[in-house]
C-alpha cells in the first residue's frame, strides 16, 4: 500500500492492537485513504457479506423520570403501553416473519422489574422461537434498584424468563465530563460497564452504541471505543458496535448547540467515525453496523465501503430517533436493504440477532462468555 498511514499502524491494526494514537493520527490522514484502510480490514474480517435482521422495535413507553438533554422523546404523562398491546406489535412482527424483538421504553418512577419480567415471560409463552433483544443497561438498572435488589440477581430473573440479548444503548459517551452536561442524572460510566460485565457473566450478549456529536472530544470519542474494546477483551460478550450520530433537532442539547453554530456531524465525520471503529475493534468485535434510520439509506449504503458491514435492522417502527428529528422513515423491507446492498456490490443476507447462518459468531472472540454456555 502506498499511503500516507505509517506501516507500523498498519501492522498494529491488523494484529488487534491499535492504540488512540494511532486512532487520532488516522483522522489527519486523506479520508479516502482511511475508508480503504478500513475497507480492506473489512473485508478481513467477514469478507463481501453484508447483513442484516428483520425485527420489530417496540418501545413500550414515552413516559420518563430522566433528563437527558439529548432525548426528545421523553414526557412526563405519556402513555404505557400494557403487556397485551405489547403482545399485539410482537403478533405483527412474528406474522412479518421477524426474527427478533427489541423493546425499550422510558424510566418509570414505579416499575420494578417484575413488569419487565413479565414482558418476556409472555413474548416467549406465545413465541418461543422469538428473539428478545431488550432492555438498556440503564432500564436495568433502573428496575434493580425500583425492586431493590443486585443488577446481578436482575439480569438473572431475565435471563430465567427468556431474555436472549440487550441493547447496548444508554451508552452515549462514556465519559463522565460529558454524561454531567447531557445526562446528569443517568447511570456513569463505571456503571454502565458494570451492568454489561454482569449480562455476559449472566449469559446475556449485548451489542454496543455511541451517540456522538454533540458535546464530546474526539479523544473522548476513541476513549469510548477503548472501553468497548477492553469490555469485550474480557468477556467476548458484545455481537456488534453501533455508532449512532446526535440529532440536534427537539432537544436542548442540539437547540444550544445550533445557537452556537454547530449542527449535525458532517457526512465525512461520519464516515471517519465507522472506519476508526473498523480499525480500532478488528480482531476484537467483527460486525459494525450503520443506521439507516441515522444516516438515511443512500449515505448508509456509502458507509459499506468506509468499514461497515451491517445495516441493522427493518424495525416497523421507529419513535426515538423521529422525535429528534430523523427523517428517513421508520420501516425498510428486507427486499429493500438486499437491494441496497447488492447496489454497493456486497452480498446480502438475513442474520438472527447473534449473526447465526452468516459469517459463524459475530465476534472475532466467539462471544466467549463466563457463566452461561448460551453458545453451545
Amino acid at each position: 500500500m502506498n499511503s500516507k498511514i505509517p506501516k507500523d499502524l498498519i501492522e498494529r491494526a491488523y494484529q488487534g492492537k491499535s492504540t488512540k494514537e494511532d486512532a487520532l493520527l488516522l483522522l489527519e490522514v486523506p479520508p479516502f485513504e482511511l475508508f480503504k484502510f478500513a475497507d480492506e480490514l473489512r473485508f478481513l474480517a467477514v469478507g463481501d457479506t453484508v447483513t442484516y435482521v428483520v425485527n420489530r422495535n417496540i418501545n413500550f413507553t414515552n413516559r420518563c423520570v430522566g433528563t437527558c438533554g439529548f432525548c426528545a422523546f421523553r414526557t412526563n404523562n405519556g402513555k404505557v403501553l400494557s403487556i397485551e398491546e405489547i403482545m399485539e406489535k410482537v403478533r405483527e412482527a412474528e406474522k412479518a416473519n421477524a426474527t427478533e424483538v427489541c423493546i425499550q421504553g422510558g424510566l418509570l418512577p414505579d416499575v420494578g422489574l417484575d413488569f419487565y419480567q413479565g414482558i418476556v415471560e409472555a413474548i416467549k409463552a406465545e413465541f418461543p422461537e422469538m428473539h428478545i433483544h431488550s432492555f438498556s443497561p440503564m432500564e436495568v438498572y433502573h428496575a434493580a434498584h425500583i425492586s431493590g435488589i443486585p443488577i446481578s440477581e436482575a439480569l438473572r430473573r431475565l435471563k430465567r424468563s427468556g431474555l436472549d440479548t440487550m441493547p447496548g444503548t444508554a451508552a452515549e459517551i462514556l465519559s463522565d465530563r460529558v454524561r454531567e452536561i447531557i445526562c446528569p442524572l443517568k447511570i456513569k460510566t463505571g456503571e454502565w460497564i458494570e451492568v454489561v460485565r454482569q449480562a455476559h457473566a449472566a449469559g446475556i450478549p449485548t451489542t454496543a452504541t455511541m451517540m456522538y456529536g454533540h458535546v464530546e472530544t474526539p479523544e473522548e470519542r476513541i476513549d469510548h471505543m477503548l472501553i468497548i474494546r477492553d469490555i469485550q477483551k474480557e468477556t467476548g460478550g458484545i455481537t456488534e458496535f453501533v455508532p449512532l450520530p446526535f440529532m440536534p433537532y427537539n432537544n436542548s442539547v442540539g437547540e444550544k448547540m445550533i445557537k452556537e453554530g454547530k449542527y449535525a456531524t458532517p457526512g465525512l465525520e461520519d464516515l471517519k467515525i465507522y472506519a476508526i471503529s473498523r480499525v480500532l475493534f478488528h480482531g476484537h468485535v467483527d460486525n459494525i453496523q450503520a443506521s439507516w434510520v441515522k444516516l438515511g439509506k443512500k449515505f448508509a449504503q456509502f458507509a459499506l465501503h468506509c468499514g461497515v458491514n451491517d445495516l441493522g435492522g427493518t424495525l416497523m417502527e421507529e419513535s426515538i430517533s423521529k422525535s429528534a428529528g430523523a427523517s428517513h422513515g421508520e420501516m425498510i423491507t428486507a427486499e429493500e436493504l438486499e437491494w441496497m446492498i447488492h447496489g454497493a456490490g456486497r452480498v446480502p443476507k438475513e442474520r438472527t440477532t447473534l449473526y447465526r447462518g452468516t459469517n459463524g459468531l459475530a465476534s472475532g472472540n466467539s462471544l466467549r462468555m463466563s457463566g452461561c454456555g448460551v453458545y453451545e
